[in-house]
């Protein structure tokens, strides 16, 4: 997809694609619908101003985003798809009150944005509306997606896409992410994916002891659409974590019959074996500039943890006990791995230096915590989670006060967060559908909850940049 026009501002091209998992001797290809965005200036039209638009004092700005023009017959799937989509965006992050679609029904149809109905958008109480045209010819579609300010009429936000109708949800998603940069001053997550392992396709692994289900990694859009299995070898697969880049997928293997570390790249469709075989590795994750591995292995015959260059080389020891010491995540900074460790008796969260120093224990008042993951910047908190009850739930370790809060209340089990690249929300798995262990989004402050997946048992999410 190519945006070719902003008529206000002209930020970086970035490129975005889905990943390339190779396992199993089998290369999985999956690319997304687009590439590469490029933008040029064009002269600022004299309706339209850059403003922030505000709600009443004290609430969020609301917003209504009607169905979207459909220029010609062609484009009519399109246009619904996008303008839903991007209400769902729109509304992911809380920053806008969207006010709900079936209350503006009434309200009509502009075909123009010269034809937008100020008044009956001001009746209802909108802040701003989000005016969308759509245009296709044959695979190609044009998108115009324009903001107003209902006070003053004018346009705030406009932007014109081209691209393929292949993902149309991609259009809503770029268009979500740039208008919370703008108006909000806030990265969103739209374009965002999540990995996670699944045994959907419901088959055994074949040739062992045990009776296990074969559990494969998908790759989904952050809401769960788009859910693409990208590894194949019918073994265990799991854990995967994405690179920093969210260029690469790393993941745990049982290809070879025991557990080991895998890296699928994206471009080239080379799969890197880091641990090269031999010894049990598991849980990797990539530190925060992508050069180095933190994991852990039974090398030296117990668990502990281990640093690795992105390649394999320069391993290290990094903790020494005859406990069992596992499930490392990386401080933003990279100076500092959170882990969880038996060495009290039960798993807690501990901290240590990257280079080995300053071991400290996080957690005191839980019977059994697990899985920390370390917020992006600018947050300074630990999510993990605790054991409460017959289950798990999930809480949140605030390393500058030392205060743990819980967001999850003891509905079905919940384990194994994951942040977003902003810091805003959590995906984590649970039971409390009843319908096996399902992939979840929530907000740091417990609010927001949504349900991610739906078919199968999902595990381990991991949440790209």
């Amino acid at each position: 997809m190519t945006i070719m026009r902003d008529v206000r501002t002209s930020p970086r091209a970035r490129a975005w694609v889905m990943v390339i998992a190779v396992a199993g001797g089998l290369a999985i290809a999956v690319a997304d619908t687009t590439a590469t965005r490029t933008l040029q200036d064009a002269p600022q039209q004299p309706s339209e101003v850059a403003v922030v638009i505000s709600g009443d004092p004290g609430t969020p700005p609301r917003y209504a985003v009607p169905d979207f023009v459909a220029m010609n017959p062609e484009a009519a799937d399109v246009a619904k798809t996008i303008s839903q989509v991007l209400w769902d965006d729109l509304a992911f992050e809380r920053e806008f009150y969207l006010i709900p679609r079936d209350t503006y029904s009434t309200i009509p149809t502009a075909r123009t944005a010269g034809q937008i109905p100020f008044a009956s958008w001001r009746e209802l109480g909108a802040d701003g509306v989000i005016f969308g045209s759509v245009q296709r010819t044959g695979n190609n579609v044009r998108v115009e997606i324009r903001l107003f300010n209902i006070r003053t009429q004018q346009s705030v936000f406009s932007k014109e896409y081209t691209g393929t109708a292949t993902n149309p949800r991609l259009f809503a998603h770029i268009a979500s992410d740039e208008i919370h940069q703008q108006q909000r001053s806030l990265r969103g997550v739209a374009r965002t994916k999540l990995a996670f392992s699944s045994d959907r396709n419901r088959e055994r692994v074949g040739g062992t002891v045990q009776n296990r289900d074969v559990k494969e990694v998908y790759v989904s859009d952050y809401d769960g659409a788009n859910s693409r299995r990208i590894t194949a070898n019918r073994q265990l697969n799991i854990m995967p974590v994405w690179s920093p880049d969210a260029r690469s997928v790393a993941y745990t293997s049982y290809r070879r019959g025991y557990p080991d570390l895998f890296i699928a790249m994206i471009y080239d469709g080379v799969q890197q074996e880091p641990t090269k075989g031999g010894t049990q590795n598991w849980l990797p994750m990539f530190s925060p500039d992508g050069t180095r591995i933190a994991f852990t292995s039974s090398r030296d015959g117990n668990a502990e943890l281990y640093i690795m260059n992105r390649d394999g080389s320069g391993i290290r020891r990094l903790t020494n006990h005859p406990a069992i010491d596992t499930t490392p995540t990386w401080s933003p900074t990279g100076t500092q791995i959170a882990f969880t460790s038996d060495r009290a008796g039960q798993p807690q969260i501990y901290v240590i230096g990257a280079d080995g120093l300053n071991l400290r224990r996080l957690t005191t008042a839980e019977s059994y915590a697990d899985r920390p993951t370390w917020s992006p910047a600018p947050f300074n908190e630990i999510a993990f989670a605790a054991q409460t009850g017959p289950g798990y739930d999930v809480k949140i370790y605030d390393l500058a006060t030392g205060v743990t809060r819980q967001i999850t209340f003891g509905e079905g089990s919940n384990e194994s967060p994951a942040y977003s690249p902003n810091g805003r929300h959590l995906a984590f798995t649970s039971t409390r559908t009843g319908r096996g262990v399902q992939v979840y989004t929530i907000g740091r402050d417990g609010r927001g909850l949504k349900q991610v997946t739906r078919e199968g048992n999902n595990y381990t999410p991991s949440w790209s940049n």
